[in-house]
């Protein structure tokens, strides 16, 4: 009793920042698309890029094991063409923390990527600067403090997660079994003191990316752009 697995800790900062590197491309592409966008489609990709956000994590797992389950269509393709098998692993794992931290990510860079001043932005094109050119060379380095803030976030959100991991990778000790779930494994089987030193763990964590984001707050308030000016937007639905 009391004894403290070290694999739980492992596993969830492993599936953690698999998750979050995992996030970046998708996520940056589609703050991207939304923050330059406007109109009724952009305003349906952004519900549904937020919809985890506001889902139960038992929800979202639900319908990753519809889509991802060895008896859904895709997961029966991937067993029998590749031999392989998402529910119950740590594949699956990475997958769910992914689907909860990736909404966070995206609103944190869309909002980064709106402020940045437009004439800085024109001024790059009139210099001959393609629209990605500008994406890497201009709007990334500007945006950096609120990117750094939202990879900070997805990071902690995918290391506390419980519903939608457990639902999707299993409780499976030593393979798919995270702090989460090992805290709730812990109480279920009278282990207290192992429950709340993982629960000390956890809050120290959280605490320390929620300073780190207020610190990057306060350098983009004082150094950021504070007033962006008005945007030229365009549709989204013709993409």
């Amino acid at each position: 009793m009391g004894q403290v697995d070290l694999f739980p800790i492992y596993l969830s900062f492993k599936v953690a920042l698999l998750s979050t590197v995992f996030s970046l491309i998708p996520g940056l592409l589609a703050a991207y698309l939304l923050s330059r966008s406007e109109g009724k489609a952009t305003d349906v990709a952004d519900a549904l890029l937020t919809l985890p956000i506001v889902l139960p994590p038992t929800v979202l797992g639900y319908y990753l094991l519809v889509i991802l389950g060895r008896q859904s269509v895709f997961g029966r393709f991937l067993e029998q063409q590749f031999g392989v098998t998402i529910v119950f692993t740590q594949t699956g794992a990475v997958i769910a923390a992914m689907c909860v931290s990736l909404p966070f990510f995206i609103q944190s860079a869309r909002t980064a990527f709106a402020s940045i001043d437009e004439s800085l932005l024109h001024a790059a094109r009139l210099l001959g600067r393609t629209e990605w050119n500008i994406f890497f060379s201009v709007m990334i380095p500007l945006s950096w403090r609120g990117l750094t803030s939202g990879v900070m976030l997805a990071f902690a959100r995918a290391l506390g997660d419980f519903g939608a991991t457990l639902m999707v990778a299993g409780s499976i000790p030593g393979k798919t079994e995270t702090m989460s779930i090992a805290i709730y494994n812990c109480l279920m089987n009278g282990d207290e003191r192992t429950a709340g030193l993982l629960v000390a763990i956890m809050t120290f964590l959280s605490l320390a990316v929620l300073y780190g984001m207020k610190r990057m707050e306060k350098k983009m308030g004082r150094g950021g752009s504070r007033h962006a000016p008005h945007k030229h937007k365009k549709n989204i639905s013709g993409i």
